[in-house]
């Protein structure tokens, strides 16, 4: 049975992936006016933006890694594991928002508009900003094996 405990680093990247798969199901853009047709809009599950939700995932999975693994040490679960992890993340929802804005899924009639037609992309940020520091964490705390 694995004793070590989790760690702070580690319980903020399980919260920073949690974050991010709750902004993966929210809307990142949105066209439309009121009371015009149905808007259109679009989440996480599209081009690049499935990236950031598959880091989500392996984020929680390689948290869970070593207490599926018994008392066996992993290599994996070491911060440059999770600093990988997060490198992707980012690397997916910058390349998301450069396909919206070339494909002019960005346009606001009011500055309020930048936070209201696209929460989950905003979401997902502060979560991928979460894992981050998350990796921060994890290099300075003491090695477990």
């Amino acid at each position: 049975m694995q004793r070590r405990p989790l760690g702070g680093g580690r319980t903020l990247a399980a919260l920073g992936a949690v974050v991010v798969l709750a902004g993966a199901v929210l809307p990142w853009w949105r066209l439309g006016r009121p009371g015009e047709l149905p808007p259109l809009s679009g989440n996480a599950f599209e081009g690049s933006g499935i990236l950031v939700f598959l880091v989500a995932v392996a984020t929680l999975a390689l948290v869970a890694l070593p207490y599926a693994m018994g008392d066996r040490p992993t290599a994996i679960d070491r911060w440059i594991s999770y600093a990988m992890l997060a490198v992707v993340g980012w690397i997916g929802l910058l390349f998301r928002v450069v396909q919206l804005t070339l494909e002019g899924a960005f346009r606001f009639d009011e500055p309020a508009q930048v936070f209201t037609n696209g929460p989950g992309l905003w979401v997902a940020g502060i979560g991928l900003g979460i894992l981050a520091r998350a990796v921060y964490r994890m290099t300075r705390e003491p090695a477990y094996r």
